[in-house]
C-alpha cells in the first residue's frame, strides 16, 4: 500500500504588511529586509483569527481538490507552533469545524519542520493500511508571538496555512521520508516563555541567533536532500522541483547551489509570504500545483529545518 497527495489547499489572511509598513513601526528599511531575507511583504491574521480558522480554509480547498467529503477523512494531523490554546489540540478543534467526527486528530510540534514531520507520520498510517485519507495541515499565526519592537525578528515572519489530502494509492507517491532532531540547539531558536500560575513566565516572544541558524540550516538541508536521493538511488539533478521551507532567500539559494540545483527548479514564495513556519512548505506546494508548474510523475522534494533543531525531507512522485 502506498500514499499519494490527492489534493492541496492554502489560505493567507487578507491583511498584507509590507516592508514599507514596517519602516513606520521599527528602525528598518525595505532595502535592508529585501537584501538580507528576500521578503517584500507578509500576511497578518486578524486579532480574532486562530490557527484552526486559517487551517479550515486551507483544508476545505484541499478536500475539494481531492474530491472527498468530511466523512471520508480517517486522520487529521496539524503541524503548528501557534495552537489555538494549550489544549485541546488544534487538530481536534479543526476536526469539529470540518464535521469529521470520530477520526484520530492530533498536533505535531516540530516548528518549521512540522509539515514534513506530519506528512511523514501520515504516510506511515496510510502505507500500513490504518487509514485511507489523511488531512495534513500546517497552520501558523506567528504575528501573535512576535515582539514588534524587535527589528531582528518581526520583519521575518508571516501568517498562513497550507493543507494536503494524503490518500491510499496502488502506485508510489511518497517514496521516502527522513526526519532528524538535535535538542542541544534548543536555545538558538526558541520561544522560551511558559504559563505558570495563570501568568506568563519568561520571554513569550521569538528569540533567535540568526548567524547560527543560517549556518546550521544550510548544512543540514543539503545533507538531508542528499540522504533522500541516495536512498532512492537518485542524484539531486533528478529532482524536478525542490520545495524548501521558506525562511530566507539566502538559505534557499545557498542550499540549491550546494546541491547543484538551478533556482528555476526551486519553488520560492518567501518574498510574498515571509517565514510562515509549518505552513510555508504546503503553501508553496499549493501555489506550484495551481499555477501548473508541477506535473504528473515529476519528482518533488520537500525539506525543512526549524527550532529544536528539527529538520527533515520527504521525496515524492507527483
Amino acid at each position: 500500500m502506498y500514499s499519494r497527495i490527492t489534493g492541496t489547499g492554502s489560505y493567507l489572511p487578507e491583511k498584507v504588511l509590507t516592508n514599507h509598513d514596517l519602516e513606520k513601526m521599527v528602525e528598518t528599511s525595505d532595502e535592508w529586509i529585501r537584501t538580507r531575507t528576500g521578503i517584500t511583504q507578509r500576511h497578518i491574521a486578524e486579532k480574532n483569527q486562530k490557527a484552526s480558522d486559517l487551517a479550515l480554509y486551507a483544508s476545505r480547498e484541499a478536500m475539494k481538490a481531492a474530491n472527498i467529503a468530511s466523512s471520508d477523512i480517517d486522520l487529521i494531523i496539524v503541524a503548528t507552533t501557534t495552537p489555538d490554546m494549550v489544549f485541546p489540540s488544534t487538530a481536534c478543534i479543526l476536526q469539529h469545524k470540518l464535521g469529521a467526527d470520530n477520526c484520530p486528530a492530533f498536533d505535531v510540534q516540530a516548528v518549521c519542520s512540522g509539515f514534513v514531520y506530519a506528512l511523514a507520520t501520515a504516510d506511515q498510517f496510510i502505507s500500513s493500511g490504518k487509514c485511507r485519507n489523511a488531512l495534513v495541515v500546517g497552520t501558523e499565526i506567528y504575528s501573535k508571538i512576535l515582539d514588534w519592537n524587535d527589528r531582528s525578528t518581526c520583519v521575518l515572519f508571516g501568517d498562513g496555512a497550507g493543507a494536503v489530502v494524503l490518500s491510499q494509492s496502488e502506485h508510489p507517491g511518497i517514496l521516502s521520508s527522513h526526519l532528524h532532531a538535535s535538542g542541544s540547539y534548543k536555545d538558538v531558536l526558541s520561544v522560551p516563555g511558559n504559563i505558570e500560575g495563570g501568568a506568563v513566565q519568561g520571554n513569550p516572544y521569538i528569540n533567535m541567533e540568526g548567524g547560527t541558524v543560517f549556518k546550521f540550516a544550510v548544512k543540514v538541508l543539503e545533507d538531508v536532500v542528499r540522504e533522500a536521493v541516495e536512498e532512492n538511488k537518485l542524484s539531486p539533478s533528478d529532482i524536478d522541483w525542490l520545495i524548501p521551507h521558506q525562511a530566507n532567500i539566502r538559505i534557499i539559494r545557498s542550499t540549491a547551489q550546494k546541491l547543484g540545483i538551478p533556482l528555476d527548479k526551486v519553488v520560492v514564495t518567501v518574498d510574498k509570504h515571509g517565514n510562515t513556519s509549518a505552513a510555508s512548505i504546503p503553501l508553496a506546494l499549493d501555489i506550484a500545483v495551481k499555477d501548473g508548474r508541477i506535473h504528473k510523475d515529476q519528482l518533488v522534494l520537500l525539506e525543512g529545518v526549524g527550532g529544536g533543531f528539527t529538520w527533515g525531507a520527504v521525496l515524492l512522485r507527483w
